[in-house]
C-alpha cells in the first residue's frame, strides 16, 4: 500500500506522464477529502513523534553538557552502574517503540485510507 500512496503522489506532484487518465485521477484523488484527511493525519502524527525523539534526545545531550554528576550517579551502594546508563537504553527503547508505534498505524490506519481512496479514484 505505501507503494500506492507513492504512485499517488507521484500523480499529484506531476512525475509521471502527463496522460489525459493520470490528470483525471491525479485530480480525484487530490480533490478527494479523503486524501487530504490522509495527508493531514500522517503528516501531524509524523512530527509529533518526530518532536517528542528530538525533546528526548536532545534533552539527554543537554544532560550530558550541563550535569555530568547527575549522570555519574552509581544507581545504589556498591553498585558501577551509573544514572547515564538506563537512560540512554531508555532513549534507545523509546525511538525503538516510537518507531513501531508509527509502523502499527501505518499499517493499519494509514494503509486503510489509502485503499479507500485508491478504490474511490478508480
Amino acid at each position: 500500500m505505501i507503494a500506492a500512496t507513492m504512485m499517488a503522489r507521484r500523480i499529484v506532484e506531476g512525475k509521471l506522464s502527463n496522460t489525459a487518465q493520470n490528470l483525471a485521477s491525479a485530480e480525484k484523488i487530490r480533490n478527494n477529502p479523503k486524501f487530504r484527511e490522509l495527508v493531514s493525519k500522517r503528516t501531524r502524527f509524523a512530527w509529533t513523534l518526530s518532536a517528542i525523539v528530538l525533546v528526548m534526545y536532545f534533552g539527554f545531550i543537554a544532560l550530558i553538557a550541563f550535569n555530568k554528576a547527575l549522570l555519574a550517579t552509581p544507581l545504589g551502594v556498591g553498585i558501577n552502574t551509573t544514572v547515564g546508563f538506563p537512560l540512554g537504553v531508555g532513549v534507545i527503547l523509546t525511538a525503538v517503540i516510537l518507531t513501531g508505534i508509527y509502523v502499527y498505524r501505518a499499517n493499519g490506519e494509514f494503509d486503510e485510507l489509502n485503499r479507500q481512496i485508491i478504490e474511490e479514484s478508480r
